[in-house]
């Protein structure tokens, strides 16, 4: 089991996948019909993923003074300006600057301003045609870390999570290797359409989809880790994404209100949760109460409160000014 709990660094990779599948599901038709406003599309990107994102990054200013030992001068005066532009990921060295998760949404950001031009892409008739483009999209995935494990550029005889080196790190956070992970997602949409959502093929899919994740990390070391941070997990992510969005068992069981509720608020859990999670530590709070028996659980039931709190008070209201104030109301071409 422990192999997989050390592993919920996949989930960003899955999050990755998903968002390009749920951007595909609304918008591809309507970009392959003209209807599309590139301009619209990417203000509504805007106003739903910076008003947490800002948020972070203030609540990351106390880190600015151990960033500054760790960065050369150049490379922390470069964080400074790239990170609230959304643009760090495309430094390596600046990729985790102030917010740990935050180079996430740099990738996302990049993924944003190609996703038009991609979903144009002419729409799939046939199944086995495209699984076949989708496949070669897995391996292009999976080329970044296979050259990692075959060049060794850090000199790094078994790389793992904790392990650091200046390519590792433009392998594991920036977006030039994540891409690929986007695009399948995308892709994964027009398969989607083709199958029917009461089909009994898409609760195999997702059951394999969840087994095969839990067979391939519980072999812990033997799977390289290079290749199983991103790429090698893409079809068992399809698999799960499309058990998922069928009419089955496995999808009313992970789709009860609870779980619904808590998943809305996971774009602030995510992104404020390594902040929020110091902030709690370092004020010794749950000492100062007599809680810190209970700890991490009585962290993490605190951290999803304040993701709750967050989305409802802080991101739907800032979404909801921006979106005036930027009369980003359609994302639809009325020409």
């Amino acid at each position: 089991m422990a192999p997989v709990v050390n592993a919920g660094f996949i989930s960003v990779s899955y999050f990755i996948l998903l968002s390009g599948f749920v951007l595909a599901y609304n918008y591809a038709e309507r970009a392959r019909n003209g209807q599309l406003d590139r301009k619209r599309f990417w203000e509504a990107r805007f106003t739903r993923i910076y008003p947490i994102y800002f948020l972070s990054l203030l609540l990351s200013l106390g880190q600015l003074s151990g960033e500054y030992p760790t960065h050369t001068k150049a490379m922390f005066w470069t964080g400074v300006v790239l990170t609230p532009l959304l643009l760090q990921g495309f430094v390596p060295a600046v990729a985790t600057f102030l917010n740990t998760p935050a180079w996430t949404m740099s990738a996302e950001a990049a993924y944003y301003m190609l996703f038009p031009f991609v979903a144009k892409w002419k729409r799939p008739d046939r199944i086995a045609p495209h699984l076949a483009k989708m496949a070669g999209v897995w391996v292009l995935g999976l080329v970044p870390g296979a050259l990692y494990i075959a060049l060794s550029p850090d000199g790094i005889a078994h790389p793992d999570r904790w392990s650091y080196g200046p390519w590792l790190e433009a392998l594991k956070y920036t977006p030039y290797t994540h891409v690929f992970s986007f695009v399948f997602g995308v892709m994964l949409a027009d398969l989607d359409r083709m199958i029917v959502r009461t089909a009994k093929l898409r609760l195999w899919l997702g059951i394999l989809g969840f087994c095969g994740i839990y067979g391939l990390l519980s072999l812990g070391a033997l799977v390289p880790y290079p290749i199983v941070h991103d790429g090698l997990l893409m079809p068992l992510f399809g698999c799960i994404v499309l058990g998922l969005a069928g009419e089955n068992p496995l999808a009313r069981a992970l789709g009860v209100r609870p779980l619904v509720f808590v998943g809305e608020a996971s774009y602030c859990l995510y992104l404020l949760h390594f902040n929020l999670w110091n902030l709690i530590h370092n004020s010794h709070v749950l000492n100062a109460v007599g809680l810190a028996k209970f700890d991490p659980w009585i962290s993490y039931a605190l951290l999803i409160g304040l993701a709750i709190f967050a989305l409802y008070f802080i991101e739907k209201p800032a979404q909801r000014k921006l979106r005036e104030w930027m009369h980003a109301t359609s994302v639809v071409n009325s020409s």
